[in-house]
């Protein structure tokens, strides 16, 4: 039974980005043998407001019932459609450094949708090899490669100098979303999908909260 039919196909980013943190959740109790969950123990487990729960559920699947709350499978299943995870995205990876060869080599990827087609770059020592079963090709075949396969994502793992002209080279290629892994900021047309992955920035709020945390304590 599928129950996106009449839920919203639209939510807010925070929203959003809560709903993995559900999936992985639900996933691990339905492990428990779990038949069915209500919003409040979801909310409950992860130390979060139960009635934003109850709405970020309530958004994309219409599954919730009165005293029993949602059946797992199927609360499982709503969100994985609604995510995207049961459509293979095909995308390709620009630099095959340490960063691009840690991402090609993840297998975890395919759990949330996703299959890292190939690498390209344009070292000659990495151009030919293969990672993970993903092959290196020379950054000249880029454009071919995504027309040709029609392919819409592309990853940015090159050095931060480098980072806009790839982009502007996966954008003429055809690639309208972009995960960005280089620490810069990128100027994109308004068309074009963009993601950052700002670990540097990431860091800094750890490092800054966890001097507060060690300030209060003294």
């Amino acid at each position: 039974m599928n129950n996106l039919e009449n839920v919203s196909r639209s939510v807010s980013r925070p929203t959003l980005m809560r709903l993995p943190g559900y999936l992985n959740y639900l996933k691990l109790r339905q492990k428990d043998e779990l038949v069915n969950i209500s919003a409040t123990k979801i909310a409950s487990d992860l130390k979060l407001n139960h009635v934003q729960v109850r709405k970020d559920l309530a958004s994309i699947s219409s599954g919730g019932r009165p005293k029993t709350g949602y059946d797992i499978k199927e609360l499982i299943s709503d969100i994985s459609t609604f995510l995207g995870y049961d459509n293979v995205n095909e995308a390709i990876l620009v630099g095959a450094g340490k960063l691009g060869k840690t991402l090609l080599s993840y297998d975890g990827f395919s759990d949330y949708g996703l299959n890292i087609l190939a690498a390209f770059d344009t070292d000659k020592n990495l151009i030919g090899n293969t990672i993970n079963g993903k092959p290196i090709f020379s950054l000249e075949k880029l454009k071919d490669v995504c027309k040709r396969l029609n392919l819409r994502i592309g990853i940015i793992t090159v050095p931060a100098a480098k980072a806009q002209k790839i982009c502007n080279l996966l954008i003429d290629s055809g690639i309208l979303a972009i995960w960005n892994f280089a620490p810069v900021h990128l100027h994109i047309p308004d068309n074009i999908i963009l993601q950052n992955e700002n670990m540097a920035a990431s860091l800094a709020i750890l490092a800054n909260q966890l001097s507060e945390r060690i300030q209060r304590k003294i």
